[in-house]
């Protein structure tokens, strides 16, 4: 599965700097960087609500899912 992040979407939408924004949530600027980029393995459901408010957003608007060409198939029990 492919997690694709939007986050630099909003912030141009939202027109907020991405300074402005690690100081808000309380994370440097790198973690931001890395969390904009997509290089992080996950991310806390406070942060994540912290960005959320800063950016009056909901979460899908700056996380999304695609699907990957031939990715694993779900059998008919809703198993991988």
């Amino acid at each position: 599965m492919a997690i694709v992040i939007h986050l630099d979407v909003m912030l141009a939408k939202r027109k907020v700097k991405s300074r402005e924004l690690a100081a808000y949530v309380g994370i440097t600027e790198q973690n931001l960087s890395l969390l904009k980029s997509g290089k992080v393995k996950g991310i806390r459901f406070g942060t994540l609500e912290k960005i959320c408010e800063k950016l009056q957003c909901q979460p899908g608007d700056i996380i999304g899912w695609t699907p990957e060409p031939g990715g694993a198939a779900i059998d008919d029990e809703g198993l991988l």
